[in-house]
């Protein structure tokens, strides 16, 4: 060996390979991308890591994320990438920008729009526009560089608009010769390189105006279609999205149904809702039932609560309804606040019904400015009942509408505001602990790329290891071995992407360098970086001194290194199968 063996060498860390097995001191060694040795390294590095007293885990891999259209504007596919983040799957919920004809590009925005809270002009502005199929997707983005690696879905509502026209918009029955060319469609974008074909069942997802998204309604024979599509072109997987109302038998049986049409896995989004705080044991239950026969059927968790962000700087707040504040909505943040802090503009605000939002969402959340909580920093996501918003007005004796209008006026009017939603019933994490340590779910639901100014959960991989593994009384603390699995290998395998997510010679050197003790995660904070100026929430964390992707140092202290070396991540064994077809 010549004195300089390796690109990079990481010396005397505490490896946590990925694979839950114990951790164990070493050395890893990188050349030309993948990883060249792990143990006791004797030769040297181009670049020399000093990683003693600190832990080194495979990249992390989100595989539900909605960086559709920022991927195509966008080098940097934040906020992901700065949490260890080194591959994401985008594509999810049904949503997306293709395949489309020129014609329907208004109608895929607008459906983004309202179901991901991305501004029609950030995506009118920042989004190219430079193919019609998915396979041409596909090849837009290939042609691009990253910070990190992206995969991609086809989404269903693209597809049903692309078949049908207006008709697909307008929640018309699909034919069965429509049902025919959906399929194709998936069977030519998996061939493609495409990871699988996502839906949504719910009715949540709706457009501004309060319409549904064009997938939401079909006919489950249409849903079948899709899946259809997988086993013909024989690989892929399934994800969705399904009713969260609804009677779990219900749901598990299309999902079931998808499993046994396509042969492939299937994943679904898996939360304990406020309203039904008992289904997903039933869900849960159903997965276990499927897989005993024999389907490879996942429910996708999530660590912490599932919840909103509310305040004068971002998408929605508890008085963004009321007549006096909409019409000073578009005013500059510190206009604004200067207005609201006059007494006689306050009582009058306060005194006025809010008018009713086309998205029966948005006034629900606004609604329960009771059940929220400051968002302090560093974070705390799981904050105690005492801490409600309803409960600090009690105590201080104030009306609640005039405390909440008070808290929104702080720090210049940024405070943000956080109401949990999802998995935090009874202010308690114990539902979200139980489905994560379900041996038939995968961590996910990171929804980098959408919701900027609603919701900003790409950082989950942070909390993971800080509150789950440091922070919790040891009874609740899940093994670090364990969280790192659930943060690499586990998901990665659970999209067919088994070339990561795990430190062993031959695999792709995506790598993180952690201070698991200083590590810690920050509030989300608003910034207008966007296209057009648009506004979308970043949120920074310490502790992470090193992350490579492909070989190549990304970020080091957390900071950007400028490197881009992630690319388009095509589903495994696709050109065999194009060529095969």
């Amino acid at each position: 060996m010549t004195d300089l063996s390796y690109d990079i060498v990481i010396r005397g860390g505490t490896i946590v390979d990925g694979s839950g097995g114990a951790p164990r001191r070493g050395d890893v060694a990188v050349s030309d991308g993948r990883i060249a040795a792990v143990g006791e390294v004797a030769g040297r590095g181009r670049e020399e890591i000093d990683a003693r007293g600190l832990i080194v885990t495979p990249g992390f891999v989100d595989i539900h994320t909605h960086y559709d259209g920022q991927a195509t504007w966008e080098n940097t596919l934040s906020p992901s990438s700065g949490h260890g983040v080194t591959t994401v799957v985008t594509g999810n919920c049904g949503v997306g920008f293709a395949p489309v004809r020129p014609g329907d590009h208004d109608m895929l925005v607008k459906v983004m729009e309202g179901v991901e809270d991305i501004p029609e002009i950030v995506m009118t502005e920042g989004i190219p526009w430079n193919w019609e199929s998915f396979p041409d997707y596909l090849d837009a983005l290939e042609a691009r560089r990253f910070d990190i690696d992206i995969a991609a879905q086809i989404p269903h509502s693209p597809i049903r608009v692309y078949v049908m026209g207006a008709r697909g918009a307008e929640h018309e029955e699909s034919t069965e010769a429509d049902r025919a060319q959906m399929t194709r469609l998936v069977a030519d974008a998996v061939r493609a390189g495409a990871i699988g074909v996502t839906t949504s069942r719910s009715l949540g997802h709706r457009l501004k105006n309060g319409e549904l998204a064009p997938s939401v309604t079909s006919a489950d024979a249409e849903v079948l279609a899709l899946a259809k599509g997988l086993r013909q072109a024989g690989g892929g997987v399934f994800q969705l999205i399904t009713e969260a109302g609804a009677e779990p038998d219900g749901e598990m049986a299309v999902v079931r149904a998808i499993a046994e049409e396509s042969g492939r896995p299937v994943s679904f989004t898996l939360l304990q809702a406020p309203r039904v705080a008992d289904h997903w044991r039933k869900l849960l239950d159903g997965i276990a039932a499927a897989r005993k026969d024999g389907m490879e059927v996942r429910g996708q968790v999530f660590p912490r609560p599932v919840g909103v962000l509310l305040g004068l700087d971002l998408s929605l707040h508890p008085f963004v309804s009321r007549p006096s504040y909409r019409a000073i909505a578009k005013r500059p943040l510190a206009e604004r606040v200067a207005i609201m802090r006059d007494p006689a503009f306050k009582a009058k605000l306060l005194a006025e019904e809010g008018i009713p939002d086309p998205q029966p969402m948005n006034d629900m959340l606004i609604a329960q400015a009771d059940k929220m909580f400051v968002l302090e920093d560093p974070v705390d996501y799981a904050p105690p009942a005492e801490m409600q918003i309803g409960a600090r007005a009690a105590a201080a004796g104030e009306p609640l509408d005039s405390f909440v209008y008070d808290l929104l006026l702080e720090h210049e009017g940024r405070n943000i505001l956080y109401l949990p939603g999802a998995n935090f019933v009874g202010c308690s994490l114990g539902a979200a602990r139980e489905m994560m340590a379900s041996e038939h779910t995968v961590l996910g639901l990171g929804d980098g790329g959408a919701h900027y100014g609603f919701i900003c959960d790409a950082s989950f991989p942070t909390f993971v290891l800080t509150y789950w593994v440091r922070d919790v009384t040891p009874e609740q603390r899940f093994p670090l071995e364990w969280a790192v699995a659930e943060l690499s290998r586990r998901p990665a395998e659970a999209v067919g992407l088994t070339d990561r997510g795990l430190v062993a010679p031959g695999m792709k050197a995506d790598l993180n360098v952690i201070d698991q003790d200083r590590l810690t995660l920050f509030a989300p904070r608003t910034v207008y970086d966007l296209p057009a100026g648009g506004r979308r929430l970043r949120q920074r964390a310490e502790g992470y001194v090193a992350t490579i992707v492909n070989g190549v140092v990304t970020y080091r202290g957390g900071d950007p290194t400028g490197a881009l070396p992630g690319r388009l991540v095509r589903r495994p064994g696709a050109e065999q199968a194009r060529l095969a077809a």
